[in-house]
């Protein structure tokens, strides 16, 4: 049975698990990968992170919610800064992550390696 507190300690830090992909469960099914979060000295509630892979998925489907429309219908200059964006997020470290963002933005894995040495010279 969880307190007021601790209900709404959950209720504060759900924004982000959400906004990260990952899932929240009691703290008593955490795995060894979880993260267990405590309130006042109790542990409160786990939270599994996503795989990176997932996490990218993730951010590209909040990436078009919040635009509005599939990346690959923005012109060229909302694209680079969707890589601007991803890059300061690390999506270009995850495995096949160039390979991903050029499929979401619709354009070729050379484009986006275009868009990322534009910012970087």
């Amino acid at each position: 049975m969880t307190t007021v507190g601790e209900e709404a300690f959950i209720a504060a830090v759900k924004p982000l698990v959400d906004a990260m992909g990952g899932e929240m469960l009691p703290p008593d099914e955490a795995g060894s990968d979880d993260v267990v979060l405590s309130w006042d000295g109790v542990e409160t509630v786990a939270v599994r992170l996503p795989q990176l892979a997932d996490s990218l998925d993730h951010i590209l489907a909040a990436m078009e919610r919040k635009k509005g429309m599939p990346l690959a219908d923005l012109d060229r200059k909302a694209k680079q800064e969707v890589v601007r964006i991803l890059e300061a997020r690390g999506a270009f470290s995850v495995r096949h992550g160039v390979e991903t963002v050029a499929s979401a933005l619709g354009v070729s894995r050379f484009t986006v390696y275009n868009y990322l040495n534009r910012e970087r010279g």
